[in-house]
């Protein structure tokens, strides 16, 4: 059947629509990586790095500052989803970028625990890994849906076995955990990109879209630091 000019037309906006829609998505997280590797380089510094990390001997762990500022992103994703719903993007745009600088400053042990060259070589590699599964993601004509619910139940297994070899510190149960994490979040990231689709159509409204596309940015952000920092377990050359 073929289709008349104003049925094109319309087409052709949504589509023009759902990639100023992506654009937005990946400008937001982009600089949201960028501003937490310029935070947790100067996390890792003098005087800063004393404020947040006791290091010791026996090794390194956060001050009380460090904790605050380590925990503080969780609150910022609750008001995040609050100006959302409120379809306020303005405000979700500026608690992305306060969130985007606190989980760059909880990040700065990495700089005192890795080689600075394996840690580029790592986001590198990273980057080239999100890239492919978000074109996947995107792209993909397959129903995703199921693919959420597996995740979910991934992740709170891994969370449940990470807290306990906290106590265990098992190195060979720390390797399969790594091992676990890369493909949780691999398939976090195909599931999360495919599915802003949907949240897209679901949109009525501009402000609704521009918020969205926010939120979006954070749960593309969240996925490519699991798996960068995952990544790094493997790739990382310690000091």
């Amino acid at each position: 059947m073929e289709l008349n000019t104003r049925q094109v037309n319309v087409i052709e906006r949504a589509d023009q629509g759902l990639r100023a829609f992506f654009g937005k998505i990946y400008n937001f997280m982009a600089g949201g990586l960028v501003l937490s590797a310029v935070m947790a380089y100067l996390a890792s510094q003098q005087p800063i790095v004393g404020w947040m990390y006791a290091i010791s001997s026996k090794g390194i762990s956060l001050s009380l500052v460090g904790w605050i500022v380590t925990l503080a992103p969780f609150a910022l994703i609750f008001m995040m989803n609050s100006a959302v719903q409120k379809a306020n993007p303005q405000k979700a745009g500026m608690l992305f970028w306060v969130f985007s600088a606190l989980m760059g400053l909880s990040l700065g042990n990495i700089f005192l625990l890795y080689s600075g060259a394996s840690i580029a070589q790592t986001f590198l590699v990273t980057a080239g890994s999100f890239l492919a599964l978000s074109i996947y993601g995107s792209s993909t004509k397959r129903d995703l849906s199921g693919l959420g619910s597996f995740l979910f139940m991934g992740l709170i297994g891994l969370i449940l076995a990470s807290l306990a070899n906290i106590f265990f510190k098992s190195s060979s149960a720390s390797f399969v955990i790594s091992v676990i994490g890369v493909i949780i979040f691999a398939g976090f990231t195909v599931y999360d990109t495919n599915r802003l689709k949907e949240i897209y159509a679901q949109a009525e409204t501009n402000d609704q879209r521009q918020s969205l596309a926010v939120m979006g940015a954070l749960s593309l952000y969240l996925d490519f630091i699991n798996l960068f920092l995952y990544l790094l377990r493997f790739m990382g050359d310690r000091k």
